[in-house]
């Protein structure tokens, strides 16, 4: 029988993780305009959770379903019984540092516009240019005997409105804030800036929209709805192509049960008791809060202030470009290669793709595609090739959560084009990153093979971190044509069939429990034994009980874990041999790093899974196992410089909380996203050659009261001329003309 108390369940997990990232919009030391985006990056993970994670269990109560929590043994009944306390906890602390936030603007000359509390001459304007840009737009309706419930969209924002009617009844009254309106009202004036948002402006005046003597009381909503849809659902007739498929379940995803109902500024009872029996959500999945109920708008409210002065944003640090002259293509001939994004760009190895694309030697492209940029130049390297004669095989997989419909068009084109398109497996995702350029030398084949931990998406490669492998390892090369042959047919890659590359689901989590229990036995043996095991989630119940098995024999095992983790952290006589930390930052952490071992006897891996189990038994990912000596250390490197870090780290007590890492007095600080780019600056030309050197120190950040002339900037900002006729409308109220 396991130990309950080891474990932590998923879904309380992944709710300490979005805390981490709602702490950081409290956090005094990361500049303004950050702040704002965290908070606002918190919210688009609540939103996600809801509609992913509480649909999915939402759903398993509505079928009595008794099915458990792999790790922890929560039926989903119990698991929503935890969850929903939590996140109302949770919404509590954001109205909280979302006041703080406003009072951080209010100081730097932002302010934010009350509506309720408008002088004479304010009210006037406002109520003017509510009726001139709003009203003529907006869509009200009625909800009565005469006027069935309407579908309230997914997320979307409505102005609600309890009326009484002349039989003293009672019905409703909506009001869509649709998407066509700019959400962020922002003008400048003399004394700074007012900001404020339309939802609140609606509000204020969308009593007059209806009868204004029948309106007893109102609110604003916003519903969540379920988006946790089945392929299976759609495959019934298996003459329909898959593409079909997944364009009408996108349709339906639209429309499934809501999971979750905001209410702002507060919940009237008897509003909140109609809205939920139509929506059918029980109480529980009903909350009242004071920050804006769609958060995605202070995101735009950081590009405001931080394009008005670049100190309330990080400092600058754009990719490191390569040289004019720097060849990925003849450097991988010469040596593996490690890139590391975001420090490094991405743009050489797009480069070559399309020299790939126009090398008369190179037959052949095969890549597997998860997520791609809207602007993708990936496929445009794909379609290019395509048209110059190449073979080009492209892995779409068209269930990449949220990402459907973007894959859904990219596969069309790339076909167009002429490329190969597969969609991978019916029951297994394709999440491996994976590119194979095969060239035909005479009668001799060469094999150019990139492995990575991330997806193919420029834009994602300036935000998260993540690690691409170079090789001409002509083995690897054989082993990732076989993984296509493989996905070709429909078949999964066999344990025996590779040696190199670590293929899920039949061979990854089997070499990672090995990897363990060859530093157990070394442990056993009175041996120095170690591992540090760097990824997103851990929730696979064989590799929690293998961590724990190692701990017990004495091995260091060292985790940087940056989302969910349910494994337990120095408990006595069970993990007391285990650290794990978080790294929460500027970046987002996205690589997989496995290192066992020390010294010459040091194994490491990189990969494209995390310790999930959806990763390790039901998804085709790929790793590799970094053999170069100089990368190797380079990445152990990597590992060490954040198990130093005192700036963007957390570290779990044996309770399962995290508290934040402090350098000793005196120390120097340590952000290890920073750190990076010293650490691959000027690597272009080396490769792995070199000794990968040693971090310089990260000075302080300069303070906001150590910034005297952020308020000489706020008193400059003046109104810009040739505003749009509203603003300049706004801009005369705020210096008090009529």
């Amino acid at each position: 029988m396991k130990d309950e108390t080891m474990y932590i369940n998923r879904e309380l997990s992944w709710l300490d993780f979005d805390l981490r990232v709602l702490a950081l919009a409290k956090e005094k030391s990361v500049p303004l305009a950050e702040r704002l985006k965290f908070a606002s990056i918190y919210g688009s993970n609540m939103d996600e959770f809801f509609m992913v994670r509480v649909g999915s269990l939402y759903d398993q109560t509505l079928l009595k379903s008794k099915k458990k929590d792999g790790v922890t043994g929560l039926t989903p009944q119990r698991q929503l019984a935890e969850i929903l306390p939590k996140y109302r906890q949770l919404q509590l602390a954001c109205d909280k540092y979302y006041e703080k936030l406003v009072a951080a603007l209010e100081e730097e000359g932002y302010h934010k516009i009350n509506f309720e509390k408008l002088t004479k001459d304010q009210e006037h304007f406002w109520k003017k240019y509510f009726d001139n840009e709003l009203f003529p737009v907006l869509s009200p309706q009625i909800i009565d005997e005469r006027h069935p419930f309407p579908f309230l969209r997914n997320k979307e924002i409505y102005y609600c409105a309890q009326l009484k009617t002349k039989e003293d009844g009672t019905s409703y009254g909506l009001i869509p804030i649709s998407s066509q309106f700019d959400r962020l009202l922002y003008i400048r004036g003399d004394k700074g800036v007012n900001y404020g948002f339309v939802e609140e402006l609606i509000y204020h005046f969308g009593a007059s929209v209806f009868d204004k003597k029948a309106v007893q009381k109102q609110c604003l909503i916003r519903a969540t709805r379920n988006a946790d849809i089945s392929v299976q659902e759609g495959m019934l007739d298996h003459d329909v192509d898959f593409r079909q498929v997944m364009t009408e379940l996108l349709k339906k995803r639209r429309k499934l049960a809501a999971v979750r109902l905001q209410f702002w500024p507060q919940a009237p009872q008897e509003v909140a008791e109609y809205f939920s029996k139509r929506l059918m959500l029980p109480q529980g999945h009903t909350v009242a809060q004071t920050a804006p109920l769609d958060l995605g708008c202070l995101m735009k409210l950081s590009g405001k202030i931080a394009k008005d002065d670049p100190a309330y944003s990080y400092p600058p640090a754009r990719p490191m470009q390569a040289p004019a002259s720097y060849s990925l293509t003849r450097h991988s001939q010469e040596e593996d290669v490690l890139l590391f994004y975001p420090y490094q760009s991405i743009r050489p190895f797009i480069r070559m793709l399309h020299h790939a694309a126009a090398d008369p030697e190179v037959i052949s492209i095969k890549m597997t595609l998860y997520r791609l940029a809207e602007d993708s130049q990936i496929i445009s390297a794909l379609v290019e090739a395509a048209e110059n004669g190449k073979e080009v095989l492209a892995v779409v997989e068209l269930r990449a959560r949220f990402d459907e419909q973007n894959n859904i068009d990219w596969s069309r084109q790339l076909e167009e084009a002429g490329c190969t398109v597969i969609y991978g497996f019916e029951d297994y995702k394709v999440h491996s990153k994976l590119t194979l350029i095969t060239r035909k030398a005479g009668s001799d084949y060469q094999y150019t093979t990139q492995i990575g931990t991330g997806n193919y998406n420029e834009k994602t490669s300036e935000l998260y971190t993540d690690l691409s492998f170079i090789t001409n390892d002509q083995q690897i090369g054989e082993e990732a044509n076989l993984v296509f042959n493989n996905l070709a047919v429909q078949r999964l890659t066999e344990e025996k069939e590779t040696e190199k590359l670590l293929v899920a689901p039949l061979r990854f989590k089997s070499v990672i429990l090995e990897e363990m229990d060859q530093e157990i036995r070394a442990a056993m043996a009175g041996k120095p034994a170690s591992m540090i095991l760097k990824n997103n989630s851990v929730n696979d119940l064989e590799i929690i009980d293998k961590i724990s098995q190692a701990s017990c024999a004495g091995v260091q095992v060292d985790m940087i874990v940056r989302g969910i983790c349910c494994i337990k952290a120095g408990l006595p006589g069970k993990t007391e041999n285990v650290r794990i930390r978080s790294l929460v930052g500027r970046y987002l952490e996205h690589s997989r790093i496995y290192c066992f071992g020390q010294g010459e006897n040091m194994r490491v891996y990189i990969a494209s899974a995390d310790f999930l189990t959806r990763n390790t038994e039901r998804r085709v990912e790929v790793g590799v196992r970094v053999d170069d000596p100089k990368l190797k250390q380079l990445l152990y490197r990597i590992l060490t410089i954040q198990l130093q870090d005192n700036v963007n780290a957390r570290e779990m007590r044996p309770d399962g909380s995290y508290v934040r890492v402090k350098g000793e007095k005196g120390s120097p600080r340590v952000d290890s996203q920073m750190a990076m780019y010293d650490l691959f600056r000027d690597r272009w030309n080396c490769g792995g050659q070199e000794e990968a050197p040693q971090p310089a120190p990260i000075p302080e950040p300069v303070k906001e009261k150590d910034l005297p002339e952020r308020k000489k900037a706020a008193a400059r900002r003046c109104p810009a001329p040739k505003k749009p006729l509203w603003q300049r409308w706004v801009g005369r109220l705020v210096k008090g003309k009529k």
